[in-house]
């Protein structure tokens, strides 16, 4: 239901992984333009971590790795590490979505690693609030 582009042999581009999102690409280009606007984050197209995750765009601050999207068919899911204490601070704010996100983290040092699809404009709100703990800011 939400294949990755996982053909390694073909590079897409920014808009190619867009489109890939469907219906959510408005979802991604408001994720995008935040990640900008509150990081200035650079965005490096990759595919990272093995053959079962496809294609993503890199969002970084300087040297700081904030996420990677990864471009699903109508959906794209946000892939980030996070410690424990940052989603501490903002757990009670989280909708019950984003509680059983982080419930399902794989678990490194002191957090996890969430891979959060996003479908709904709430989910993108979730996100938000999770990367600004992650990168110790306010939303």
């Amino acid at each position: 239901m939400y294949e990755r582009m996982l053909n390694k042999q073909v590079v897409p581009s920014f808009d190619d992984l867009l489109n890939y999102a469907g219906e959510r690409s408005s979802l991604w280009m408001a994720l995008d333009a935040f990640l900008n606007e509150k990081f200035s984050a650079s965005k490096l197209i990759r595919f990272p971590y093995g053959n079962e995750y496809g294609w993503a765009a890199k969002y970084s601050k300087k040297s700081k790795h904030i996420c990677d999207i990864f471009a699903e068919n109508s959906a794209f899911s946000v892939f980030f590490k996070v410690d424990s204490s940052a989603v501490e601070k903002i757990y009670d704010d989280l909708s019950d979505y984003a509680k059983a996100v982080w419930k399902d983290a794989y678990p490194c040092k002191n957090g996890g690693w969430i891979d959060f699809r996003v479908l709904e404009a709430g989910q993108l709100e979730d996100v938000k609030k999770i990367v600004c703990a992650k990168m110790n800011t306010t939303l």
